[in-house]
């Protein structure tokens, strides 16, 4: 769905989409000691998918891969098997659980690395996240016991004003009132839903929120708008879960929750369009540094005049991503305190402060291209604002260094490549963002070190984020202008060569069960 196109929809989709789908009975050979589900009043049932949506639920990984292959060979598409996999993970975990939500965040990546791919490889990533999602459910448990229920909708309420009602609601941890309140929005349009959700992701500077929000509305491509209230309400229960701890243990609620409505009627953002005014890479540039460098609040406030002047969200965004960029490149590696054993010390994969920064970004972009007009500014104040910051977590030479640089001296794709992909599994960061960045200078096509790299994020478990990482990165690439992208490409080669050695597990199981090397 176009850019255009989902901001139709979040416009005018109708009441009345949402409808209760009406539950199929399970799968009689899986064997498992749950009673029917259609004929549990307490389980949310998801219709056609059902059987294939427990079949998910209730199966163990090794027993799980080779009936999904067998679906495939019967003509159950790679976006079904996705649709499943993410409503037996909210079904399971409902937004509440570490590794679950990572796993529900990784499904659309691994489904669009899919289409890279030649046509027999094309399951490996699918399989794989489908792998950990089965893994996940069955240890904790969630094969026999069900996180989301139903849930009634709230009769009567001023729907104009649902966002901030809703808001408050989170605020207070009212989760019976924020649970039905939200189900009468979704009712009513999952578009306006999804936009009156926005003010309690805004709430708080979390990467899981922000990126969890956009990745349940990515699904309604994929899975259907009738399953929107489904897939968004996680986002609602993770807000309120947030909240509920922060009071228990007496949290200071983040600033942008008086920045962020101060910002918007200082600068008059919500009375005026937004603008289309562009900027040269200077001006980009130097928006960037402001946000890489400055307070959170000095940050959200050059992004809100920015706006004001009618620079357009595009190039605003853009120095957001490349703020963020810095973060992986300046990234001095985890340290030896922080370390385990899937996250050594040195490395910037998984929840490095570049790799969430930039997922982040690439969230709140997204927010903005597809919401509302509140949402279209607000998702950037708050997207500089929490890019912003974390300038003590950096180190002062950014990658590629100059002295690597210059020892890489091979000028053919082919030998670069084979250097590349040396060096990423000697783990040699510093080497493998020099390739990358050299490989760019030459102007070499793009598409044979993307599939290099792409290959890692499959094979490889990143710490559960090498799918969301890539798929970040090759968005960002796409939608940045030609003098900056190449950053994006160095990024990634380096937390590649960091997460390289940790393979995933269920890659090598699917390889094996669709007979690949």
């Amino acid at each position: 769905m176009s850019s255009r196109n989902r901001r139709e929809f979040l416009a005018d989709v109708g009441r009345g989409m949402l409808v209760a789908s009406l539950g199929s009975a399970m799968a009689s050979d899986l064997g498992l000691a749950r009673a029917a589900a259609s004929d549990d009043p307490q389980r949310v049932i998801f219709g056609e998918l059902e059987p294939l949506v427990s079949l998910m639920q209730e199966t163990a990984p090794d027993r799980l891969q080779p009936k999904l292959i067998d679906r495939l060979k019967s003509g159950t598409s790679l976006q079904t098997l996705i649709s499943a996999g993410a409503l037996a993970n909210v079904r399971a975990f409902a937004g509440q659980d570490y590794t679950g939500y990572h796993t529900f965040m990784a499904l659309i990546p691994a489904l669009r690395m899919a289409a890279e791919l030649p046509v027999e490889r094309q399951a490996l990533p699918v399989l794989k996240v489908l792998y950990r999602n089965s893994s996940r459910i069955q240890n904790q448990g969630a094969h026999l016991k069900d996180a989301l229920h139903p849930v009634s909708a709230a009769d009567v309420f001023d729907f104009a004003d649902g966002g901030a009602t809703l808001q408050q609601q989170v605020r207070a941890v009212d989760w019976a009132g924020a649970e039905s309140r939200f189900a009468a929005l979704a009712k009513d349009s999952p578009g306006e839903a999804f936009n009156h959700l926005q003010f309690e992701v805004q709430d708080e500077v979390d990467v899981h929120r922000v990126v969890l929000s956009w990745r349940a509305w990515s699904m309604l491509d994929v899975a259907g708008a009738e399953y929107a209230h489904t897939l968004l309400r996680q986002s609602v229960r993770y807000c309120l879960d947030v909240e509920q701890r922060m009071h228990e243990r007496n949290y200071k609620p983040a600033g942008i929750r008086e920045q962020l409505p101060k910002l918007l009627d200082q600068h008059k953002l919500l009375s005026k369009p937004t603008g289309d005014r562009q900027a040269d890479d200077a001006w980009v540039e130097q928006l960037a540094e402001t946000i890489y460098a400055g307070t959170r609040e000095q940050a959200a406030e050059a992004v809100a005049v920015a706006l004001s002047e009618g620079f357009s969200t595009e190039v605003v965004g853009e120095a957001i991503s490349l703020a963020a960029n810095t973060l992986v490149l300046r990234d001095p590696g985890r340290l030896e305190q922080y370390s385990s054993k899937e996250k050594p010390p040195g490395c910037v994969h998984g929840d490095a402060v570049g790799v969430h920064a930039s997922d982040a970004a690439n969230a709140w972009r997204n927010i903005s291209r597809v919401g509302n007009a509140r949402n279209r500014v607000s998702a950037l104040i708050v997207g500089a604002f929490h890019t912003a910051g974390q300038k003590q977590w950096a180190g002062s030479d950014p990658y590629p260094l100059a002295t690597d640089l210059e020892q890489v001296r091979a000028t053919e794709a082919a030998t670069l490549l084979a250097q590349a992909e040396e060096a990423i599994r000697a783990n040699e960061q510093a080497r493998a963002s020099a390739i990358a960045q050299r490989y760019g200078e030459l102007k070499l096509p793009t598409r044979p070190l993307l599939d290099l790299l792409l290959g890692y994020a499959i094979s490889e478990d990143g710490a559960l984020h090498a799918e969301k990482y890539y798929y970040t990165v090759t968005e960002e690439f796409a939608a940045m202008r030609p003098s900056f992208r190449w950053r994006q490409i160095v990024a990634l080669a380096r937390v590649t060569a960091s997460e390289c050695g940790f393979p995933a597990p269920g890659y090598r199981e699917a390889c094996d069960q669709l007979r690949l090397t």
